[in-house]
């Protein structure tokens, strides 16, 4: 939006705005915030904001805590359900208030960005982020029950969900969201949202922004929502299609009309980038061990790392539209990771294909759910990991994750995982329970 200090000030005074949310992310994509009144406003916007970052999960020790929140001023928005409340993203900055904080992962994304922006390239994303509305029971606590038996695309009455879809679709269209299209999703609960492509920066604080919004207008309706990758098995889970593209002098360098596919070089490379480094990058892109659940064969989720200029069932797709519609499109990706490294990632793995010009393996045209075993192999597709614990494993396997993540982030995040795939392999399943109580 190109806001100034003084476009703030004046909405906000203009609006009644109460309080600023100042809002940030942890390493997990966890959004965090600490609310300042509107007196307190014109001062946070000339000198941050201290805060205590060794209370957030992946930041600092106790000994290094004082931390400075930087607003980025065009992110300032209304929140629509409480209209006296705004709220600015912020980047997090250490205790100098100079030095960009090396745990920030907008700040990780921002380093991305600009090593793009350094070869000439702006990133565009359009994620496509799946949900599920649940009941809650007389508590209020979340349920996996709903009432909803609607398929793709249907209308109510049996899309029970339509009119808390419409509320979030308005809501966002206040807050600068140019929605493209909402529609109810193949399993019963489950819901699709999409927004037109922006920037990169933009687009991850959008995805960020989109759940929060979705959560609290699901919440307004008496619903709980949830980005849980697989909350109810036997039915599909939820995904966040990452549509990416380059845009070099004004055009996008992904299209080239006299090639085949309508692809250029570099956009064969980028696509090579991704295969090369995505069982690494999947521990972010599907950080939950539920993540996994989702990622199986059966449920149109992604297993195999193969590419496609057509092929729904590839990893990596390159959707229909060519001219400066032309992108990639990666299919594993789910709505719980943090989207600020997730894109960091996917935008550095296509650089370095682009630096190196990798060629990707031949294009995959047939329906790779249907292929046996001996047909994969003899095409040399691998699948992507299977679990969090051999997604973690070959994220430590690929110096590359490392060099973007930065150490911090690396070793944190990292360290937070295992400990989750730890906590969950001691756990007793009720599924473990049903199956062997009895019989043994």
């Amino acid at each position: 939006m190109g806001y100034t200090k003084e476009d703030i000030l004046r909405i906000a005074k203009e609006n009644n705005i109460k309080f600023v949310r100042l809002q940030f992310t942890d390493i997990f994509g966890q959004m965090k915030n600490v609310a300042i009144t509107d007196a307190q406003l014109e001062k946070v916007l000339d000198d941050g904001s201290m805060f205590d970052g060794s209370s957030i999960e992946g930041f600092v020790r106790i000994n290094e805590s004082d931390m400075y929140l930087k607003p980025d001023l065009d992110t300032f928005e209304i929140l629509p359900w409480k209209e006296d409340i705004a709220r600015i993203i912020c980047d997090v900055y250490k205790s100098d208030k100079v030095t960009p904080f090396e745990g920030d992962p907008r700040g990780v994304f921002r380093r991305v960005i600009e090593e793009a922006a350094d070869m000439g390239y702006t990133l565009n994303v359009g994620p496509e982020c799946e949900f599920f509305l649940f009941e809650r029971d007389e508590k209020g606590n979340p349920t996996t029950q709903t009432d909803d038996i609607a398929g793709y695309f249907d209308i109510g009455p049996a899309d029970l969900g339509e009119e808390c879809r419409r509320d979030i679709c308005l809501a966002l269209s206040k807050m600068n969201f140019e929605i493209e299209q909402s529609h109810h999703e193949c399993a019963a609960g489950q819901h699709e949202i999409d927004f037109r492509f922006v920037e990169a920066l933009d687009a991850a604080d959008k995805v960020v922004t989109f759940k929060h919004v979705v959560k609290s207008y699901a919440t307004r309706r008496g619903l709980h929502a949830t980005f849980m990758p697989k909350p109810v098995y036997g039915i599909a889970g939820s995904g966040m299609h990452t549509n990416m593209s380059l845009v070099k002098d004004g055009k996008n360098a992904f299209y080239d009309p006299d090639d085949v596919n309508g692809l250029s070089d570099i956009a064969y490379s980028f696509i090579a980038g991704l295969l090369e480094h995505i069982k690494g990058i999947t521990a972010v892109s599907n950080p939950l061990v539920n993540s996994y659940k989702r990622l199986v064969p059966g449920y149109e989720a992604p297993v195999y790392i193969s590419w496609s200029a057509s092929n729904r069932s590839a990893l990596v797709r390159v959707p229909a539209s060519r001219g400066m519609g032309t992108r990639v499109e990666l299919r594993c990706p789910d709505p719980s990771c943090n989207p600020y490294l997730e894109m960091a990632l996917c935008l550095a793995a296509g650089l370095d294909g682009i630096k190196r010009k990798l060629t990707p393996p031949e294009e995959i045209t047939q329906n790779i759910f249907s292929m046996t075993k001996k047909e994969l192999k003899e095409a040399n597709i691998e699948c992507l990991p299977s679990s969090l614990s051999e997604a973690l494993d070959e994220f430590e396997a690929d110096p590359f994750i490392k060099e973007v993540l930065g150490e911090h982030i690396y070793t944190k995040y990292l360290k937070g995982k295992r400990h989750e795939w730890e906590d969950y392999s001691k756990r007793v399943s009720q599924w473990e329970i049903d199956r062997y109580l009895m019989k043994y």
